[in-house]
């Protein structure tokens, strides 16, 4: 085991580990440490703890210091700055005449690298843009493609939960999110129904994948038949996974009948619940899982 803090930075993906050395630091606080860009200015989003040497990529860079007053004025003072390089790559980008959208400029918090991320269809040829921009700025130029998804991760927002989004506030990595996910949990396959702000299946299908997994498993497919604890045969006309309810319809001479009963109280052969026909999948839903396919992996962090 090993003593660490985790720290993230306003536009990276992921939460990156340092050794706290003997400084007091809590979850909130700022902390100066010097990454791959150069010395930054981070977050603590996790206090000293242990854990498991293989889960960081060593060696292991120490905090430099606590932010002090000095290093939040720089701070604010970038942020200042970033409002006006925006502007005038916006302009430049009009003057080349480059089909890009531009999300966020960032300056690293030495002031050694001036950052632009943008999004695209297609690759860019952006030399002719960097060339000018260095020129304006005096200082490294980088431009950095990225997806829809880490568009959002960077400006956040609200979803369709009323809560601030997972990816902008504690998500680090984006898991790979498929159709079938929203086919376990029963969800309706309207495009629209089950795709986040980015245009993308919501991540949130993820994270309850393997429950539903694990739930479904205990329950009878809709059609199937099944045996009663009251002694009587049926087939299932419907089903509630999270509340492990079965609604059967039961035969009664001549007439039929729904009943409903709890998974427990029903016998029938045991099978991890089948996938809807695939021809289920329209040219919208395969065109999501194509595009999900594309832009899974997060860019931020390519260093």
């Amino acid at each position: 085991m090993i003593n660490v803090i985790g720290v993230r930075f306003r536009t990276a993906g992921k939460v990156y580990y340092f050794d706290p050395k003997e400084l007091s630091i809590a979850r909130g606080e700022h902390v100066i440490v010097e990454t791959a860009r150069g010395v930054e200015y981070g977050t603590v989003v996790l206090p000293p703890t242990q854990v498991e040497e293989e889960k960081v990529v060593m060696p292991l860079k120490e905090v430099i210091r606590k932010a002090g007053e000095e290093d939040d004025r720089i701070e604010e003072n970038n942020r200042k700055r970033e409002k006006d390089a925006y502007k005038i790559c916006l302009e430049k980008i009009a003057k080349h005449g480059l089909e890009m959208k531009l999300i966020e400029a960032e300056y690293t918090f030495d002031n050694n690298k001036l950052l632009f991320y943008f999004t695209a269809d297609g690759r860019i040829d952006f030399r002719e843009l960097v060339k000018d921009l260095a020129s304006v700025f005096k200082t490294r130029i980088e431009l950095r493609q990225i997806g829809v998804r880490d568009e959002t991760k960077i400006l956040g927002g609200i979803g369709f939960c009323g809560r601030p989004l997972c990816c902008h506030t504690f998500l680090s990595d984006f898991a790979p999110v498929s159709i079938k996910m929203a086919k376990e949990q029963n969800l309706s396959l309207n495009p629209t129904k089950i795709s986040g702000i980015c245009g993308r299946l919501m991540c949130c299908l993820k994270n309850e994948e393997d429950t539903y997994e694990y739930l479904n498993r205990k329950m009878p497919n809709v059609g199937d038949s099944v045996m009663t604890n009251d002694g009587h045969k049926g087939e299932v006309s419907s089903v509630n996974v999270l509340r492990q309810l079965v609604k059967v319809v039961i035969e009664e001479g001549d007439e039929k009948e729904i009943r409903e009963y709890k998974a427990e109280q029903l016998k029938f052969k045991s099978r991890h619940r089948k996938d809807r026909p695939k021809n289920d999948d329209g040219a919208e839903l395969k065109e999501l899982e194509r595009l999900e396919k594309s832009d899974g992996k997060s860019r931020l962090d390519d260093d």
